[in-house]
């Protein structure tokens, strides 16, 4: 019979063999930077919160450069509904009309950031809360839609207070409103801009969190699941509708990121505690990955 001094002795060496085999991950990917998006219920579920909150200190403690950008769109709804005004949607776009727009930065930079920000902060990391309009990080554009309001598009990325942060040990927390030439306010989607940030930065990689395994070839079987692709094999799966509806915009963000020189792209399950370390610190990885050219990546 095994005392309870040879199961602590266990979980010890496991630790241990956990710490070990990470080593490679922790060098070959230190002083990369890492995209990571953070949204869904990674971010309403307090005890996943925690969990991704840590996964981003320790990547920054290791030695790994992580870039955060965040969504908030229950946050923003419930705010909307406090306040008496209603949420509509159009094409799976929030319609975002001034008294909207006024509502979506008050919770996204005022609210959302900067409780992301104190909790890296409070888990001993040393976080920055930015937005769009921050030393004219992004610039919008209209998205183009019609009816949808003041939803944008980006239009530059200008790295410098990223590079600035990174460089100095920072963890930059990037909320996704942002201003076109004129000084207008645009609600950008968070999957976008972090696929654009990922680009201007040259990362490592793009880490979606999202609510579903990854891409899956049948919506209704988790096990269909598709653990690598190329940007063609993506562009195929939107194409005979296999992606379809909220992951389009996702797999297209990977796509266009990949093309600009970003290494790799995952969509993970925010919904797996520490999926963020289960996928950048081990073989078999979580999640789905796009890269640019299966026969030129050996991971």
């Amino acid at each position: 019979m095994l005392k309870s001094t040879d199961f602590e002795n266990q979980s010890k060496i496991s630790r241990v063999k956990v710490l070990s085999e990470a080593l490679p991950y922790i060098q070959k990917f230190a002083g990369r930077k890492i995209v990571v998006k953070y949204g869904g219920a990674a971010m309403k579920d307090s005890n996943l919160k925690d969990k991704v909150i840590r996964d981003i200190v320790l990547l920054s403690c290791v030695g790994i450069r992580p870039i955060v950008v965040h969504g908030g769109g229950p946050e923003i709804n419930s705010w909307l509904g406090k306040l008496g005004i209603e949420a509509q949607f159009k094409d799976g776009l929030r319609v975002t009309d001034a008294p909207t727009m006024e509502v979506v930065e008050m919770v996204l930079v005022g609210k959302v950031n900067k409780e992301i920000v104190s909790l890296i902060n409070q888990a001993g990391g040393c976080a920055v809360g930015l937005c769009g309009k921050d030393a004219n990080l992004i610039k919008a554009r209209p998205e183009g839609s019609e009816g949808i309001g003041f939803v944008g598009e980006v239009s530059n990325v200008k790295i410098d207070i990223l590079q600035s942060l990174v460089d100095n040990g920072y963890i930059p927390v990037v909320s996704t409103v942002a201003t076109d030439e004129q000084g207008q306010a645009y609600n950008i989607n968070a999957d976008t801009v972090a696929g654009e940030i990922a680009a201007a930065m040259d990362a490592e990689k793009l880490i979606l969190l999202t609510d579903t395994a990854g891409i899956l070839e049948d919506y209704h079987n988790p096990d269909s699941l598709i653990v690598k692709l190329d940007i063609q094999e993506a562009r195929g799966l939107i194409e005979k509708g296999i992606v379809s509806g909220g992951m389009i915009p996702k797999v297209n963000c990977c796509v266009r990121s990949l093309a600009q020189g970003v290494r790799a792209a995952h969509i993970l399950d925010g919904r797996v505690p520490h999926v963020l370390l289960q996928e950048i610190f081990t073989d078999a990885g979580v999640g789905s990955m796009i890269v640019s050219n299966l026969g030129l990546v050996s991971e």
